[in-house]
């Protein structure tokens, strides 16, 4: 399902918690809902469709990825990026890595890692600061 994006920035300032397998529904809005965006949304974070869940979707080099209870594990090659955002008007500055691992689970459950460079890490990150209640 297609949902509204969330612009409260009180909610989206709160630390989001883990996901679980009751969750999945909420995943399978956040792929709807990226999708709906595709023309000017590379990521999304479930707070942004009004959960308070650590799940993550974004483009992957073309293909659409889910990721729950993402952790940044190790992170290399720093750099100041400035990004957008649909949830807030503008773009800010942020530092960011030009190469990540990270730990997450997929939508079977199950444990993953992987290293990700470029701009897919960097989406990644903006995504992981909303599940942190970051505001970018």
């Amino acid at each position: 399902m297609i949902c509204e994006i969330c612009k409260d920035p009180i909610f989206l300032a709160q630390k989001s918690e883990p996901a679980n397998a009751g969750d999945l529904n909420v995943a399978r809005d956040l792929l709807d809902t990226l999708a709906a965006h595709r023309d000017g949304c590379v990521g999304m974070a479930a707070n942004m469709i009004g959960v308070s869940k650590r799940i993550i979707a974004f483009d992957n080099e073309g293909t659409y990825m889910v990721m729950l209870n993402p952790t940044i594990v190790k992170q290399s090659g720093p750099y100041e990026a400035e990004e957008g955002c649909l949830s807030l008007a503008g773009t800010r500055k942020a530092k960011r890595f030009h190469t990540i691992k990270v730990q997450w689970q997929n939508e079977q459950l199950q444990t993953r890692l992987k290293t990700f460079s470029g701009w897919t890490a960097e989406i990644i990150q903006h995504e992981i600061d909303h599940c942190e209640g970051v505001l970018i």
